[in-house]
Parts: C-alpha cells; structure tokens; sequence
C-alpha cells in the first residue's frame, strides 16, 4: 500500500523522493513519543525522519538516509475506529510524511493530499 502511494505522488515530486526508505514498525517507541511530546503510541501512524530538502547544505556531515516510519498498529487502530479505506489511510498517512520530506507547510500538505486525492 505504501509503494502505492508513492506512485501517486505528482511526477515532479516523486523524483525527490526515490531515495526515501520506508519502514513499517508495530508502534512508535517510547523514546519517540516522549521526543514528540505524544502520550500515546495508539496517536502516532507516521514519522518523517531526516532532514527537510530545503534545510540540507552541502556542508551536512554525512548522516543516515531519510525514512518514513509507518506504525502499522497505530494504523490498523485508526482504521477501525474511523471506518476509512484502509488503502487511502495508508496514502494519506505516506504523503504527509513525505510532504515533510519537502517541508512542506501544513497548507501546502493539505494542497498535495486534496491534488493525490482527486
């Protein structure tokens, strides 16, 4: 479902993120939650990790590669209390974590998610 959602992404983003790693966890750890400020790990489907596009320089030290976090529990969770498809669930929760691979404003995600949606 995620490498579906990849493929939706609007052809002059996608290209930026084919070096994105995605991962799928059971649910976020505590350590996580306590950096986010999140009392519970049921709250957390998706985390970016990295460095925003627009925030890189070329004097960056080396570091890991960008991934997306995608807690399947925490998915599966949200998915039965709100009764969405857990298809476009997934897709939503996959382009909100890549729109802050771009760092992308939270007007700017819900303008890709309604342009990925359509």
């Amino acid at each position: 479902m995620a490498e579906r959602a990849i493929a939706a992404i609007p052809p002059r983003l996608r290209q930026h993120v084919e070096n994105l790693g995605i991962t799928v966890e059971d649910l976020a750890e505590d350590e996580v939650l306590e950096d986010l400020g999140i009392e519970s790990a049921w709250e957390l489907t998706g985390l970016y990790q990295g460095i925003p596009l627009g925030e890189r320089s070329n004097a960056d030290i080396t570091r890991l590669p960008d991934r997306i976090v995608l807690y399947r529990l925490a998915i599966l969770f949200e998915w039965i209390e709100l009764g969405e498809d857990l298809a476009r669930l997934v897709q939503n929760v996959v382009i909100h974590e890549i729109a802050h691979h771009f760092g992308f404003s939270d007007a700017e995600i819900e303008a890709l998610e309604q342009e990925i949606g359509r």
